[in-house]
């Protein structure tokens, strides 16, 4: 039933505890149950239900936030005091002193109503929502939000609210606000003891996402205010959904320096969207299509498997190795939390090292277009945080700034130059990419952020790449922190007069349209917006198990590196174990399937055998830079498992096991 609109927002204080009584209250009824009286409890309300049945309020709400919602909140608590008198007979009911309403603008009008493109004259005082990533944290502080005065004169009291504008200053009004219809005209006020009331006060600043900015567009940011129960929701790197009232405030007083409003949201609702990083639109009609390539390619599974892989890249010529490499990356494994709540990761880390004009950035620029969510940097880092995160000041407060790696969690992170990382980055990325957490005791801040992302690094060696030299010495990286990455591919510019006139050919003929292949060609069937949503459908859909078959492959090749190890390998331990875990599951998805069979296995083995980290002991890679597709993938897979398992034991005992079953 629609109430007739009224001036006077005090006056909807009624009709607004009627609305949360008829609609909100089982949320009415939780806090009531709550134990303690003074902490600041949020009552949800959706913005468009109220728009179904209060259009006029909700048009003052999104038209006149402060005083709108000021009364909703005074309704809040009208409408709470109802319930605790209806159940004060039960047990544990107490009444609260702070309720706010928080606004919802899921389903509404003003969702995704802006992407912090913002004009601070156009939408200053009214109710809108911004989408952005939380670059800062600053620490929580204690503000006074309001205080009561006495007029003099007519000896009735009133509210003062500090204002933004003013830097949370409080200013007194010239004459008495009460008694609007026959003002006293008092123009004298008395502080009336023990009314101030102070709420808990943070500062964020939120930037909005790269992935819906164009090609030179330079990321914008603004700071938004949290109060009370929003303090502390949200950390740097977070994604977050901002409803809230945009305004300005004075920039500091600097002598000769002219004096600037700065844009400030000051929130009324905040909302994690962390699980929806990696959201994307995938339709029946897709899926039904990426079941019927796999029917067509039953009978040569791998042929069907390097059609997909010569979408990775395209403008690239071969490299099938680190095509490989980058797909299982992009798709990962599966994670994995022991009985006792020990995480072992499920995303993979990639490094190229490689030769100037290898194709190592091309590979990480393409790689970043096929991740929904990523970052791409280098490693000196593009701020002051660089790739994990720092303490900054900003107008006389320490906040912290979030790195690359904590802005692209659950994501991938592209790091170019990865050799040139500053060196507290050094010493906190072996944490970031191992336990996915960095924790932080910077200034006086202290806590943990969620790193939970894949990190794709290129590096170039330092001089003349040795061969005889370990890997460490040629990249100047640690050994543990080569340790972390599951794949390090070596791409060196060695001289192969064969090689070189593929290569040319295959760029003369990209440079003339005119001479291009008429057969079918396998990638055009997988564009960069197919791959991509082929990758994503894979890694959210299958969870891959091991097989018997698998383990003992697995585990018999880890023994043999264990026996066969040197003070040169540097990371013959049960890291190189989970890695061939995580490459074997995401084979085994990349092959659209929930099993870890004995062909995924043998191929975790190649590509950690093309690592460089590690001793080879099955000598059949060669030269990632010259590796190509070949015509009958599935007839040299057979050759190069036939000489895998020769090493790694009887291939009597595997095909015994494999006519065995599980």
């Amino acid at each position: 039933m629609e109430v007739q609109l009224q001036s006077d927002p005090w006056e909807w204080e009624k009709p607004m505890a009627t609305y949360l009584l008829r609609y909100h209250s089982d949320q009415l009824r939780s806090i009531a149950s709550s134990p303690d009286p003074n902490l600041h409890y949020p009552l949800f309300i959706d913005f468009a239900e109220l728009m179904e049945e209060h259009p006029h309020l909700a048009r003052l709400i999104f038209s006149q936030p402060t005083p709108y919602l000021q009364a909703f909140d005074n309704a809040a608590l009208l409408s709470h005091r109802i319930v605790v008198r209806d159940l004060e007979q039960e047990k544990n009911v107490v009444e609260k002193n702070f309720i706010h309403v928080r606004i919802n603008i899921s389903g509404s009008p003003l969702e995704c109503s802006g992407l912090l493109a913002l004009n601070l004259f156009v939408h200053r005082g009214i109710l809108l929502t911004v989408k952005g990533t939380v670059i800062r944290s600053g620490a929580i502080k204690m503000h006074e939000g309001e205080r009561k005065y006495m007029c003099n004169k007519c000896k009735k009291s009133f509210t003062v609210y500090p204002e933004v504008e003013a830097r949370n200053s409080i200013s007194l009004p010239s004459i008495c606000p009460m008694q609007k219809l026959k003002p006293c005209g008092g123009t004298n006020f008395q502080y009336v003891e023990n009314t101030i009331v102070c709420h808990d006060y943070q500062e964020i600043k939120i930037q909005e996402s790269t992935q819906v900015l164009g090609v030179g567009a330079i990321p914008r940011s603004i700071l938004v205010i949290l109060h009370d129960d929003l303090v502390d929701v949200v950390k740097a790197g977070d994604d977050v959904i901002v409803t809230g009232l945009l305004t300005a405030k004075w920039s500091p007083e600097l002598k000769d320096v002219r004096c600037d409003l700065d844009p400030v949201l000051i929130a009324n609702n905040v909302r994690r969207t962390n699980q929806l990083k990696s959201e994307m639109d995938i339709s029946d009609d897709l899926v039904t299509k990426f079941k019927q390539f796999w029917e067509h390619f039953k009978d040569a599974p791998l042929k069907g498997r390097n059609a997909i892989l010569r979408g990775i890249c395209p403008q690239v010529f071969g490299l099938f190795t680190v095509k490989l490499a980058v797909a299982l990356t992009l798709i990962g494994g599966v994670q994995h939390v022991d009985a006792s709540g020990t995480r072992v990761r499920g995303e993979s880390h990639l490094l190229l090292v490689g030769d100037p004009g290898t194709g190592k950035s091309q590979f990480l620029k393409f790689a970043a277009k096929l991740s929904n969510r990523s970052v791409i940097t280098t490693g000196l880092g593009s701020t002051s945080a660089g790739l994990t995160v720092t303490a900054v000041k900003d107008g006389g407060e320490w906040m912290l700034e979030a790195g690359a790696l904590v802005l692209a969690d659950g994501g991938l992170c592209c790091i170019d130059e990865f050799d040139s990382m500053r060196e507290h980055d050094r010493a906190t990325i072996h944490e970031a990419m191992e336990q996915q957490t960095i924790s932080v005791a910077k200034a006086g801040l202290v806590t943990t952020l969620s790193t939970r992302t894949t990190v794709f690094g290129a590096t170039n060696p330092k001089g003349q790449y040795d061969p005889d030299q370990p890997l460490s010495v040629n990249t100047t990286l640690s050994g543990p922190l080569l340790s972390r990455f599951d794949i390090v591919l070596v791409l060196l510019d060695t001289k192969n007069p064969e090689w070189d006139a593929v290569v040319s050919s295959h760029i003369l003929s990209e440079a003339e349209p005119d001479r291009a292949n008429n057969d079918e060609d396998l990638a055009k069937v997988w564009p960069l917006s197919t791959l991509k949503r082929y990758l994503h459908y894979v890694k959210e859909t299958f969870k891959p198990v091991l097989t018997r078959e698998a383990e003992r492959v697995i585990s018999s090749y880890y023994q043999l590196q264990r026996k066969s190890a040197t003070h040169n390998a540097a990371r013959t331990t049960v890291r190189m174990l989970e890695s061939l875990i995580r490459l074997a599951q995401a084979h085994a998805r990349l092959m659209f399937r929930n099993e870890v069979t004995r062909l995924d296995a043998i191929t975790a083995i190649l590509c950690v055998e093309s690592s460089m980290t590690t001793s080879a002991i099955v000598d059949c890679i060669g030269n990632a830079l010259h590796s190509n597709f070949t015509e009958n993938p599935d007839q040299e897979y057979a050759k190069q498992e036939r000489l895998i398992l020769e090493k790694l034991g009887s291939i009597d005992d595997f095909s015994d096991m494999n006519r065995m079953g599980d």
